[in-house]
């Protein structure tokens, strides 16, 4: 009866969740908020209509390891070699800064050491699962403050694991001595626990053999023993068991199934990422936060603005615009969905209080509300600092050759454009933002403009005005239009050609002042039925 009584509990909470998330979504929010709102409604200090709150809240938790081990499955060494410095380095510094800072500030606030960082930790991280499905839908993911956001929160995402460690480990609250042999004894675990997996997961192209393709039930079944398996193996370590779960994910990422292992258990992660926010719903007190809404929204505005400011000049070091920069700090200024995780981790083992817990609820809850407004803003933060503040291109003292072309963008489209007008003779000068892309453009010949192409002096300096045509190959719409729109101010009987990834951004961009827009959907269909009519 139990058990049934606790599946009525998460029908409830799924149906709820998929009609707010719907309802979110109609009215162009992330539906992670709808389910937010539907956990809020029916938890314990709303509606209370699931009264098994604390088992579905358990069913949650094997959702979070199922989310860390998918992000797992995602970190390739190959894949972690080619982050980048933003990510790494900008990621890095990030999460030691905001973690350092929050500590000093709960610290001066009269919390004790291990609170403090506790708190600092939680505040660090930004909401990967919320950010990104906005710049997809929002076409932004391929727009340089998209790129910057996705690699300081896979960094984040990362830093998951050793946070929750170290918070496990200052629970106990020993002397120094006693953290540090704690700590020593806790990664020798870790890697205990590491070479357990590899040496499992070494063994599973053995055991399936070639029935991956013919068999896609034994795969499936490996993900579940994996993920599950490795929850439990950290647990019965006295290591968290997300901790597992994502070395399990690390370790399959090098195997020949981990494309259809990310791909049959998307369905699942799906499902229990549903639930995971629907259960951090449940844990926010409404009546709590309109009580001490003073400091909830004085907690709220510090980690919002602080986290702004803060994630702007880590970018701002990597030598990007300030409208660059800001427009990043804006994406990532709320708190993220593993800060609850690790609040809840903290207030169970008694480094925050109570009070401390549902503060961080809620303004935790109220920065996710704001992301969607706060994300909505930030290319148009970008374009109005940048189109004041002259680029860092470095290119002032350089004089260009005329030129009949100009080619802005030099990524993988950027590069072929080039190679084949090159190859039929014409002369090009190109703009990019990133300067790793200079060596490739001398080699053919093509002088580069290292700054971005939104700013009107950058297109100056370039005398695109004297150009015949112009190429833009930014994958971004939104930058692609711009850009377009800067072109077509300056010299309106120009033609340009403009790349549009989405077909539904055609019209746009022909409204922006495109001669010709090359739609990739529609370039694919064609080539689609070449192809095909080819092999028939």
């Amino acid at each position: 009866m139990n058990l049934w009584t606790s599946l009525l509990d998460v029908l409830i909470l799924l149906a709820t969740a998929m009609l707010f998330g719907a309802l979110l979504e109609r009215l162009k929010q992330n539906a992670i908020l709808g389910y937010l709102l539907a956990g809020t409604l029916l938890g314990p200090n709303a509606l209370n209509l699931i009264p098994n709150h604390k088992a579905v809240t358990g069913i949650a938790e094997l959702g979070v390891a199922l989310l860390l081990f998918v992000i797992g499955l995602e970190f390739s060494r190959k894949k972690l070699r080619s982050i980048g410095a933003i990510a790494l380095g900008g990621g890095s510094m990030q999460v030691l800064l905001t973690t350092a800072l929050g500590t000093g500030l709960a610290f001066l606030l009269g919390l004790n050491l291990h609170a403090s960082f506790a708190v600092g930790a939680i505040i660090a991280l930004s909401s990967t699962a919320v950010v990104i499905r906005l710049l997809v839908q929002r076409a932004e993911i391929d727009s340089v403050h998209g790129r910057n956001s996705l690699g300081v929160l896979l960094l984040q995402d990362i830093a998951v694991v050793p946070l929750m460690l170290i918070v496990t480990i200052l629970a106990e609250k020993g002397s120094p001595v006693d953290v540090g042999w704690a700590m020593a004894r806790a990664m020798g675990m870790v890697i205990l626990l590491t070479v357990a997996l590899y040496a499992l997961t070494r063994l599973a192209p053995l055991l399936l053999g070639t029935r991956v393709t013919a068999d896609r039930e034994t795969p499936v079944l490996l993900v579940m023993v994996a993920a599950i398996g490795s929850a439990w193996g950290a647990h019965a370590l006295h290591l968290s068991p997300v901790l597992g779960a994502f070395l399990a994910g690390m370790m399959l990422a090098e195997s020949p199934f981990a494309t259809q292992i990310h791909a049959d258990v998307a369905p699942l992660k799906t499902l229990f990422v549903t639930l995971f926010f629907s259960s951090i719903g449940m844990m926010t007190n409404p009546a709590w936060a309109l009580e001490h809404w003073p400091q909830v929204t004085a907690l709220v505005a510090v980690i919002v603005f602080g986290k702004m400011i803060l994630i702007a000049g880590v970018v701002r070091l990597f030598r990007f615009s300030w409208g660059q920069a800001l427009a990043t700090g804006l994406c990532l200024a709320q708190v993220g969905e593993f800060s609850f995780v690790l609040a809840g981790q903290s207030r169970q083992h008694n480094l925050i209080g109570d009070e401390l817990f549902e503060l961080i609820i809620a303004a935790t809850v109220l920065s996710l509300f704001a992301t969607p407004y706060l994300v909505a803003f930030a290319p148009r933060i970008s374009s109005m600092l940048d189109r004041r503040s002259a680029p860092s291109s470095g290119t002032e003292d350089m004089e260009f050759p005329d030129h009949p072309i100009a080619l802005i963008g030099y990524g993988p489209a950027g590069r072929r454009v080039a190679e084949e007008l090159t190859k039929a003779g014409f002369s090009l000068i190109a703009i990019e933002l990133n300067a790793g892309s200079v060596g490739d453009a001398r080699a053919l010949g093509i002088p580069m403009i290292v700054g971005d192409a939104t700013s009107l002096q950058v297109l100056r300096h370039a005398r695109i005005e004297s150009a015949r045509a112009v190429a833009v190959t930014i994958p971004d719409p939104a930058t692609a239009r711009q850009i377009t729109a800067q072109i077509h101010a300056i010299a309106p009987d120009l033609n340009i050609v403009v790349r549009s990834r989405f077909h539904r951004f055609r019209t746009d961009l022909e409204e922006a002042g495109a001669a010709t827009v090359i739609d990739e959907e529609m370039e694919v269909g064609y080539s689609v039925a070449a192809a095909v009519q080819k092999l028939v």
